[in-house]
């Protein structure tokens, strides 16, 4: 604000701060299902992972956050509004995606996943075909992209 010369944040600010920090919320709430993600339940705690959650995450998502402190950019309430139900769509998938996968390698045989439609891989494990995952492969990703999309567009240009 200082830089900008403001009395208070500007709109695009608060929607890109507001967004990272439900993000962050999210992560916080749902810390358990981190432990069942392949990073974790394969690789295990390496590069990979050092380098992500020290470096790559903390940088790139940031990004907006970084830019709009010397690129202001004002937003009008009905741009403002189209931005934060694309967040919510993407925040619904990238949330119901990841809380179904979590859901069934904790406990495939679950009755509230017996509604899943599931196929036997050849090393013996299953993988869901129905529910979020019967509309795309990984539909984590595509919320997170749709995210991703609703972090940025604050940016404008």
């Amino acid at each position: 604000m200082e830089v900008q010369g403001r009395e208070a944040p500007s709109l695009a600010m608060i929607l890109v701060n507001s967004f990272q920090l439900l993000y962050v919320m999210d992560a916080l709430w749902n810390e358990t299902a981190i432990l069942t993600t392949m990073d974790i339940v394969h690789d295990g705690f390496g590069f990979m992972l050092t380098f992500g959650d020290l470096v790559w995450v903390p940088f790139v998502y940031s990004l907006q956050a970084f830019y709009l402190v010397n690129h202001p950019n004002e937003l009008s309430w009905p741009v403002a509004l189209a931005i934060i139900a694309l967040n919510t769509v993407g925040y619904i998938i990238f949330r119901g995606a990841n809380s179904q996968k979590n859901a069934f390698r904790r406990n495939p045989h679950d009755p509230k996943l017996a509604h899943l439609n599931i196929i036997p891989t050849a090393t013996g494990k299953s993988l869901i075909v129905s529910g979020w995952w019967g509309f795309v492969r990984h539909p984590n990703y595509l919320g997170d992209l749709i995210m991703a999309l609703a972090w940025s567009l604050p940016c404008g240009k």
